[in-house]
């Protein structure tokens, strides 16, 4: 994978337009979950933070090309428990910008971390839908965000939890990977 980066913003626009338009009927049917089994659940990092889910969507279909995606970002302003709390019952708000991508299967929503970092846990069909989402998503972030806070990391051939389990079977505490999970 190259080195993460933006979508130009003539490509990233229009994407999450179209991704709007496609979730709100998503949305209306019934085909978003909040499921509620990973809930609380936490997670170690290879960099030595933890993390735990307060949210999960799902949409119903699997994928047949299952891709890991992990995206991280550092919110501008956001300060103490009440904001971080504010933000992450706003954030739902946020779901029509991401399930009507081509591709979105799942998402685990991880709370900001000891260094203030959000992460989302993604499972995508396809790992270049996996990118194109994350770049388009970047100038989204970068809204709201510190930009240089803003990463990502694609594992092609591997679904969410598949690419979880490996990672907290080979991953080293200390080794510095922000999407490496050593446990969780």
């Amino acid at each position: 994978m190259a080195s993460p980066r933006p979508a130009p913003q003539r490509v990233a626009w229009p994407a999450v337009a179209r991704c709007v338009a496609v979730s709100v009927p998503l949305l209306v049917r019934g085909q978003v979950r909040l499921p509620r089994h990973n809930l609380g659940r936490t997670f170690r990092f290879a960099d030595g933070t933890t993390a735990t889910t307060y949210r999960e969507t799902v949409v119903a279909r699997g994928p047949r090309d299952p891709c890991f995606l992990a995206v991280s970002f550092r919110l501008r302003g956001v300060r103490g428990p009440r904001g971080h709390a504010a933000f992450r019952a706003e954030s739902l708000l946020n779901t029509p910008l991401f399930v009507g991508f081509p591709g979105f299967v799942s998402k685990l929503w991880l709370a900001a971390d000891e260094r203030h970092v959000y992460r989302g846990l993604y499972e995508w069909d396809g790992s270049e839908r996996a990118e194109h989402y994350a770049r388009s998503l970047w100038r989204v972030l970068a809204l709201v965000s510190e930009p240089p806070s803003i990463d990502y990391r694609i594992e092609p051939g591997l679904g969410r939890d598949e690419a979880i389990r490996r990672s907290a079977e080979t991953a080293l505490p200390g080794s510095g990977g922000w999407w490496q999970v050593v446990e969780g």
